[in-house]
């Protein structure tokens, strides 16, 4: 899956900068990233360009793992990728008053939209209730809003980085960002959420924690890693 947005919506990650700064590398704009995904995907790749350059999501079922199935959905003008599977998706539908054949996409779109219509309900209590494996993108287009999170554990891969013309792109595919973002590329944490309306990258387990990046070996793939305060293990890949 793959993921990009402009500066108007993500606030480029200081870190991520500085990572790219310190050891340039090639990079590649925002529209070469979507364009070498799509054509790197079969026909049955669902590609949303949303309105006025804010961004694009899109994403294949091609060489999926049989765990970590990818879903896509657009409600209410809110847009969701997820991949991954809820151990609770049952009991969490039944709360939010969704029938039993919704897929863990509309289960957060619906948690989403309950975080925001009943603010200040904190993203922390909202994202603690997800068990299971999975990571996601959400886009809120009415409020230009993004939220993106990976599980506690990490068990589905999640990377980030800036594009050539300043656009943060995500995608489960780090083969697919390093060519377009240089060395200004990290995985995402684990355990944590990124969200332009609630002040930026969080750590949802550990909500008083601050989440503080550190510069990777110069022969690393990715050019910083983002760890949570107090905690002796650092996102790694998976």
């Amino acid at each position: 899956m793959l993921a990009v947005f402009s500066g108007e919506v993500v606030e480029v990650p200081a870190e991520l900068v500085a990572a790219g700064s310190r050891t340039p590398s090639p990079k590649t704009k925002a529209s070469e990233l979507v364009a070498r995904f799509l054509g790197t995907c079969p026909s049955a790749a669902v590609s949303v360009r949303l309105a006025a350059d804010l961004g694009h999501l899109a994403y294949s079922n091609a060489n999926q793992a049989l765990l970590r199935p990818r879903s896509f959905a657009a409600k209410d003008e809110v847009f969701c990728l997820f991949e991954g599977v809820l151990d609770n998706l049952g009991r969490l539908s039944q709360q939010y008053g969704l029938s039993k054949g919704a897929n863990e996409v509309l289960l957060v779109i619906e948690a989403y939209k309950t975080l925001r219509d009943r603010a200040p309900y904190p993203a922390s209590f909202m994202l603690s209730q997800l068990a299971g494996t999975y990571a996601f993108v959400l886009f809120d287009k009415s409020t230009n809003s993004l939220l993106v999170a990976s599980d506690p554990e990490g068990k589905v891969p999640l990377f980030w980085g800036i594009t050539a013309d300043g656009c943060v792109a995500f995608s489960d595919d780090i083969d697919m960002l390093k060519g377009s973002c240089g060395k200004s590329l990290a995985p995402f944490p684990q355990g944590c959420f990124y969200s332009n309306a609630l002040g930026g990258l969080k750590c949802y387990e550990n909500p008083k924690n601050k989440v503080t990046a550190v510069p990777a070996d110069e022969e690393e793939v990715c050019g910083a890693t983002f760890q949570v305060e107090g905690s002796t293990v650092l996102a790694a890949l998976h």
